[in-house]
């Protein structure tokens, strides 16, 4: 009863600073929600179930518009949407979309205007600017970046999994982080779109090039360059095979601790974008409100990297690989100068549009370096 009382009263709070609350009875504000964080102007419909410290509501953002959704700890930018489902440590950029009966877990990043359809289940997964993905897909362990626009955008077909589960070893292991497309190129909204066909899967861990186009109906486990069409036809066999026993080959080990090395660094890249770039321009602006969100994803990028950095020493631990430690975050993060024109009168994907050709290969370069830096020093531990 306390419970229902501190919920009531969290609600007319929220509806006097200018929260929609559509049916108040079938809404409910856990104790340890910072009312604060809930921001005028934004829509919460009836079966919305708000807990946890870190939960924002950004203004004008709708929770539930087609069904009961639970924000659990998560941070939900202006003007994005949630249709229904389960959010829980998961960040969206204004104006990101998640569609009925979503499941997105820690990890999970949506950057501006990138959307999925109904029932996806996301995990340790970043969706860069406007990727889409259709229904019915299940990505842990995925980046995934490329497009040029809200029209010209990466695109996942609906049915489509990423197998991110090894079963060889006394346990399997999740060491498989799949890179589709890049930081470095992505964040500037220029790179050729990835096309995945739908009722497919992807056996991690594995890249994928821009303007790569895999056909649908297949599971993709190798890697595809750029700009290239890709199929593979599976083949039948039988062969006596104990998963405990079976012994990993030197070169497949070596490729797993490439890939996720490679894939780390990449994380590190996208830290220093968010730290050195976008929370900056915010801050200068002074969108306190989108300050929040933009550290709220700093600080998913960080987990997604201890995470993948776990995943991977404990599969190195079993095979007698090398480990890696990856707290270097500070030596590689510094922004060179010159600095760019900040312009923050610009929504960040204007200015990152009207950026000059020096300033883009100056900025691209700085990540590069940070991938390859980051990547030479993982490798030497």
């Amino acid at each position: 009863m306390d419970n229902d009382i501190e919920s009531s009263e969290k609600l007319r709070e929220l509806t006097a600073k200018g929260v929609e609350v559509i049916d108040p009875r079938q809404t409910y504000i856990s104790a340890d929600v910072f009312t604060s964080r809930i921001h005028s102007g934004s829509v919460l419909y009836p079966g919305t179930r708000l807990t946890g410290a870190r939960t924002l509501i950004g203004t004008g953002a709708q929770i539930g518009t087609e069904g009961p959704a639970v924000i659990q700890n998560s941070i939900i930018g202006a003007n994005a949407e949630v249709a229904s489902g389960f959010m829980s440590g998961a960040v969206m950029l204004p104006d990101s979309r998640a569609g009925a009966n979503s499941h997105f877990r820690a990890g999970t990043l949506l950057e501006e205007y990138a959307s999925t359809a109904h029932a996806v289940g996301l995990k340790q997964t970043i969706l860069m600017y406007s990727v889409t993905l259709g229904s019915l897909i299940n990505f842990c362990d995925v980046l995934i970046s490329g497009g040029r626009s809200r029209g010209e955008h990466s695109e996942v077909g609906s049915g489509f999994i990423h197998f991110n589960f090894a079963p060889w070893g006394k346990n399997g292991n999740k060491a498989t982080p799949s890179l589709l497309g890049n930081v470095p190129d992505g964040v500037f909204l220029d790179s050729e779109r990835i096309f995945l066909g739908g009722m497919s899967g992807i056996a991690g861990p594995v890249s994928i090039g821009f303007g790569a186009l895999t056909t649908a109906g297949q599971v993709i486990r190798e890697s595809v360059p750029d700009s290239t069409m890709h199929a593979e036809a599976g083949r039948a066999f039988d062969k006596t095979r104990n998963l405990s026993a079976y012994r990993l080959t030197e070169a497949h080990i070596q490729n797993v601790r490439s890939r996720n090395i490679r894939f780390i660094s990449e994380l590190y890249a996208l830290q220093a974008w968010y730290s050195q770039v976008r929370l900056h321009r915010s801050l200068l602006s002074g969108d306190m409100e989108l300050a929040l969100v933009l550290a709220g994803a700093f600080e998913t990028i960080a987990d997604c990297i201890d995470e993948r950095t776990m995943r991977y020493n404990s599969f190195a631990k079993e095979w007698s690989a090398p480990l890696i430690e990856a707290d270097v975050q500070k030596e590689y993060s510094q922004l060179r100068e010159p600095a760019p024109d900040w312009k923050p009168e610009l929504k960040h994907d204007e200015w990152v549009r009207q950026l000059s050709a020096h300033e883009k290969t100056s900025l691209r370069g700085w990540l590069e370096s940070i991938v390859h830096d980051v990547g030479q020093k993982l490798e030497s531990e």
